[in-house]
């Protein structure tokens, strides 16, 4: 799932901070229950967020990508509790997790790891995103950590770099439930981005210790709630692929020789802007 936002990064090419084409038009949000105080926000523009209603306050998990779309997650929280938002915990730095924070309140508790922090301190340096340089995360983690707030018990699981360097999964151990940010795409390849240290070896090491979590819920960014099977299959998915990589490097094939084993095509346009696919990533990895 990708979005073009005007003033944003396009949040899927793992930007935060440069302008875009006009945006479509988002599905509403919406937040949906899943157990023991805890929801799933899904549409607006960005990517899933979560919040975790409490005895006297709410933990939000990412900030969407415009701040009209944070908004309306307050508004949806307001349905479900007078309680005031008082914390928010980023799962990584992509735009479409981190720049609709310009509209919540500021003066907020902000969690991330801290490669997550460097990655949006540099992206902010931009003009154009001056408006969220109030919330820069004001708390960092470098490893796991365990959490109470305000009753709210929270485990943060640092795995190493995978989808970026500064990738934290959230887990509630009461509910069984993990918010495991972009570490798992379900129906295209995964995004990986290289530029902010993620890797594709690191990501089969992050879906192996998610597939160990005491969960069974598990709320990506860009799909519905996902199980154990469906993590499993995509680790499965992703390690033939890297099998296979490694036998056609090993053949003495080139890049462009396993891509076409893929049955990869480059673009009409070799001017193009791209990124790099899975494939291509894994052969990076690998060399």
């Amino acid at each position: 799932m990708t979005y073009r936002i005007a003033f944003v990064a396009l949040a899927c090419l793992g930007g935060v901070g440069v302008a875009a084409a006009a945006q479509p038009q988002p599905v509403p949000l919406s937040a949906q229950p899943l157990k023991g105080g805890v929801y799933w926000v899904k549409g607006g523009n960005g990517a899933n967020t979560g919040f975790i209603v409490g005895a006297k306050e709410v933990v939000v998990i990412d900030a969407k990508t415009v701040a009209e779309s944070s908004q309306a997650m307050l508004a949806e929280i307001r349905k479900v509790t007078p309680n005031p938002v008082t914390t928010v915990i980023l799962t990584h730095s992509d735009g479409d997790h981190v720049n609709g924070l310009a509209g919540l309140p500021q003066g907020l508790t902000i969690i991330a790891h801290s490669n997550t922090k460097k990655d949006m301190v540099e992206a902010f340096k931009d003009p154009k995103m001056s408006a969220l340089l109030p919330y820069l995360p004001t708390r960092t983690v470098d490893g796991d950590q365990s959490l109470n707030i305000g009753g709210v018990r929270l485990n943060l699981r640092y795995f190493g770099p995978a989808h970026t360097s500064g990738d934290l999964v959230v887990l509630i151990p009461r509910q069984r439930i993990a918010f495991i940010g972009d570490l798992a795409f379900l129906g295209r390849d995964p995004l990986i981005h290289r530029q902010k240290g993620g890797t594709s070896l690191g990501l089969v090491q992050n879906l192996r210790k998610i597939l160990a979590l005491d969960a069974d819920t598990f709320i990506s960014g860009h799909n519905d709630p996902l199980t154990k099977a469906d993590i499993r299959g995509l680790l499965t998915s992703i390690e033939e692929k890297q099998a296979k990589v490694k036998a056609l490097i090993g053949q003495g094939k080139s890049l462009d020789e396993i891509k076409t084993a893929f049955g990869l095509t480059e673009p009409a346009d070799p001017s193009a802007r791209r990124r790099p696919g899975l494939v291509e990533i894994i052969y990076l990895d690998l060399k």
